[in-house]
């Protein structure tokens, strides 16, 4: 099934655009997606596995490298 995603990730620390910029590098490493970025938000889109796993790649990633963040998804 095709599944987009709308993401904003708001880091819980004062250095937020590194760990922006980190989640985001780590979305864009999955092959079978395709990530469209903005000022806002992040559009990730592809079969509903592939996003899914990008999104928890991403998420772990950028948690243990930056911690505690808050994750805003929106699914279509």
């Amino acid at each position: 099934m095709k599944l987009s995603a709308e993401l904003s990730v708001y880091p819980l620390r004062e250095d937020f655009k590194s760990a922006v910029l980190g989640f985001i590098d780590e979305l864009l490493r999955g092959n079978d997606v395709v990530a469209v970025t903005n000022s806002m938000s992040t559009q990730i889109s592809g079969e509903d596995e592939a996003v899914f796993s990008a999104i928890q790649a991403a998420l772990r990633a950028s948690y243990e490298r930056f911690g505690r963040q808050v994750l805003v998804a929106k699914f279509i």
